[in-house]
């Protein structure tokens, strides 16, 4: 079975592919049902799932958000466009995955390209 972060590189390398169309919500879903299938199938927790779930804090405290809103929806907020959104997503996540646990986001700037 393919690596999660493995699985999110080749989404943004083909996102028409995996998502139908380009957009942070589909993303969201498809990764959604991606935990979804590995729950139902008692597939262990990996080490890369257990670090994902700390991108929903990560993005909160990068966007100095303290809602409930969930990731894709703060990206989305910030973005105003779904495939714009999904292209900043892949940044974020490149930032965030390359980060060491302990270390904390650089505030957001700016949104665009």
């Amino acid at each position: 079975m393919v690596e999660l972060y493995d699985l999110i590189h080749n989404i943004e390398k083909r996102p028409a592919m995996y998502l139908g169309q380009p957009s942070i919500t589909h993303l969201r879903s498809f990764l959604a049902g991606y935990f979804f299938a590995c729950r139902q199938f008692g597939l262990p927790e990996t080490e890369q799932e257990q670090k994902f779930t700390e991108f929903q804090p990560w993005i909160q405290q990068k966007f100095n958000i303290d809602s409930s809103q969930s990731w894709d929806k703060i990206i989305l907020f910030f973005c105003q466009d779904e495939q714009i959104a999904l292209q900043q997503f892949f940044k974020l996540f490149a930032e965030f995955s390359n980060a060491g646990c302990n270390q904390s986001p650089q505030p957001v700037q700016s949104l665009a390209s």
